[in-house]
């Protein structure tokens, strides 16, 4: 089978293309990248006025399954994820069962052979059914196929547990994808701790419930030469430690999620419980310390923290209803329109942070359209204005603070291994 992907414009960070390229695939492989390529194939994709982009890859994803397939399971997921652009995916281990052994890691593989349209990367538990006593067997995890651990949804809250965890992902060389938040600060915690908070009558999360685990833990890679990624930073003060663990030379690394570099706690109006999600909205000095950070490249990633939940669970008072809410398919048009069209950064810029970057922390052979490699392509069109309607989601979660928001750019096609898994209509 063999695909060309003509008059596109190209951006490649890998290889400093940025420029109008054609692509030929040829048996899920980029064979070709040059101007003007005539040769005889089975599918023309037409990129006419859009850019063709490595296919990006989302460091953090809850794709629910096992256990939660109300919510999501990893076939809609992944279609969510092709709609997105996305063509790599890495699904948290908050499942049921837990994925905290090799059994359940090559469950998800199977399964994800079997029904996904675009490559789901497990991550295993640090702790034996997220329970924060016992660390799990992350050798044996990793040579199931996981690209991390995490104990995503909470902490471990036992430093020395957490030492021992890193010590031993540190020796399998293993990456550690930590979800910041000391649980005894955060209390019953709703919003960000401010006016909002107040006026809606619920208790407050203060930014030092991220920012002291954030330290805590910068210190604990510093100490078992763990690699340490920082996952959905919402505070400036993150953005500060990440600085300096980067001028310690350490291996900390850090995402941001488009909800938090779009809205702020004051954006909340009424007891919306698709505006809650943790970490929670925080203040506007707060968002504007996230897209410097994610200007000046102290912020590496871009991911979304896909968390879809029922409509029935989001229906509940605002101090009941879990935290989370979908981002794939909103992602990108996002970002584009918050930190492209505003300056923040450039389509290239866009690019590293959500596709090559990602993969090089991940050290997956991904996020690049050199020749040779697997033809994992997105063609987003940066000039068509829409309204995000939910009612159209591919996930099945709908619950997201951004349905009847107007944004610019539009993901057109998505191409895994060569296979054009989604295009537009």
């Amino acid at each position: 089978m063999r695909l060309l992907v003509k008059n596109g414009h190209v951006l490649d960070p890998a290889t400093g293309r940025n420029g109008n390229f054609d692509i030929l695939v040829e048996d899920g492989k980029i064979r070709r990248v040059a101007p003007d390529i005539v040769v005889r194939v089975e599918k023309v994709l037409d990129a006419g006025g859009c850019y063709v982009m490595p296919g990006l890859i989302d460091m953090h994803v809850h794709l629910r399954e096992p256990g939660f397939e109300k919510k999501e399971t990893i076939f809609t997921g992944s279609r969510a994820a092709a709609k997105g652009g996305f063509t790599t995916v890495c699904a948290m281990p908050n499942t049921k069962p837990v994925t905290d052994n090799p059994y359940a890691v090559s469950d998800i593989v199977r399964q994800a052979e079997r029904e996904s349209i675009v490559h789901v990367l497990p991550v295993g538990a640090m702790t034996v059914g997220q329970r924060g006593e016992q660390v799990t067997d992350i050798e044996g995890m990793k040579a199931e196929g996981i690209v991390g651990v995490s104990e995503d949804g909470k902490s471990v809250m036992n430093a020395d547990v957490c030492r021992q965890a890193m010590i031993r992902a540190a020796k399998a060389d293993v990456l550690v994808m930590d979800h910041c938040e000391d649980k005894n600060l955060a209390g019953k915690g709703v919003l960000n701790a401010g006016a909002r908070a107040i006026a809606l009558e619920v208790e407050g999360i203060s930014n030092a419930v991220e920012d002291v685990i954030v330290a805590r833990d910068i210190l604990l890679a510093k100490e078992t030469g763990a690699r340490l990624h920082l996952c959905h930073c919402s505070t400036k003060d993150s953005v500060l430690l990440t600085y300096l663990a980067r001028q310690e030379g350490l291996p900390v690394t850090a995402e941001v999620c488009p909800h938090h570099f779009t809205l702020c706690d004051m954006d909340i109006q009424s007891a919306d419980t698709n505006y809650k999600m943790n970490p929670p909205l925080r203040s506007p000095e707060d968002v504007e310390a996230l897209k410097e950070g994610l200007k000046s490249g102290i912020i590496d990633v871009i991911a979304t923290d896909h968390a879809p939940h029922t409509q029935e669970e989001k229906n509940l008072p605002l101090s009941e209803a879990p935290f989370g809410i979908v981002g794939l398919e909103t992602a990108l048009s996002l970002t584009w329109t918050e930190l492209v069209l505003t300056g923040y950064l450039t389509p290239m810029e866009m690019v590293e942070k959500m596709s090559w970057n990602p993969a090089q922390i991940l050290g997956i052979k991904k996020g690049t359209l050199k020749e040779g490699q697997m033809a994992d392509i997105t063609v987003f069109d940066p000039s068509i204005v829409y309204t995000i309607d939910k009612s159209k989601f591919a996930s099945k979660g709908r619950n997201t603070p951004f349905d009847g928001r107007e944004v610019q750019g539009q993901v057109r096609a998505t191409v895994v291994k060569g296979k054009v898994v989604y295009f537009a209509k």
